[in-house]
């Protein structure tokens, strides 16, 4: 699996990409998944359906919106370049934008189901012997749905790791700058006899993937365990 100084580059901006996308995207993902799954509201299916759009729209569709927003002639780049001086197109940081909007809907279905298998009950329960709602929210709701967490957060960084589409089309495909792993990929297979870098990082991206997957369920059985006080 010995990769050539372009194959290390791709795997550790996906890598970089992927861990702000996830540390971005859960706290997000979670307060909608508790608004979706607690609160009615007008406009409640809208969001819903916009949550789930990138599920259904083909990536690339998903990349080229993102520019038309967030490049630097969008209304939306426009205003962060001149306010803030961030650039998100053809940056890593757009990377880790489309990573995030690609991932969205897998975190907050993954949270919705959890906070949705907690009995309602309990959080009031605790509400009625004087505890603040943001107190039973922290005491009770989230160590109850912290494995649906730890599911979305290991869900969007998967996500994160493969995401090609919408990446290419927002991003480019720049070696040292927006090159991510599944770009770097498809750019090896492109030029003859790089197959077997493109075989190195596939294999990677696998070790990747298992040991975010192994990790993920060793801290789920940690804070079962510590749920169940045992």
């Amino acid at each position: 699996m010995t990769l050539d100084p372009a194959g290390w580059d791709a795997l550790r901006l996906s890598l970089w990409v992927s861990v702000w996308a996830t540390i971005v995207a859960v706290p997000v993902a979670l307060g909608v998944a508790w608004l979706l799954a607690r609160r009615e509201f007008p406009g409640k299916g809208l969001l819903n359906a916009l949550v789930h759009l990138p599920l259904v729209l083909p990536p690339v569709v998903t990349g080229y919106l993102l520019l038309l927003s967030f490049g630097r002639n969008g209304p939306i780049g426009r205003f962060l370049e001149q306010t803030f001086g961030l650039v998100l197109a053809f940056r890593w940081t757009g990377a880790v934008l489309a990573a995030v909007v690609m991932g969205f809907p897998l975190m907050v279905r993954a949270m919705r189901l959890a906070i949705e298998a907690v009995d309602p009950k309990l959080e009031d329960a605790a509400a009625t012997l004087g505890a603040p709602r943001i107190a039973v929210f922290a005491r009770v709701t989230l160590p109850l749905i912290a494995p649906g967490i730890l599911a979305g957060a290991v869900m969007g960084f998967a996500k994160a790791m493969g995401e090609f589409g919408a990446t290419i089309t927002f991003v480019a495909n720049i070696p040292g700058q927006t090159q991510t792993l599944p770009s770097a990929i498809y750019a090896f297979l492109q030029i003859p006899g790089g197959e077997a870098q493109a075989i190195a990082l596939v294999l990677w991206a696998c070790v990747v993937a298992l040991g975010a997957v192994v990790l993920s369920e060793w801290l789920a059985r940690r804070v079962a365990r510590r749920i169940s006080g045992q």
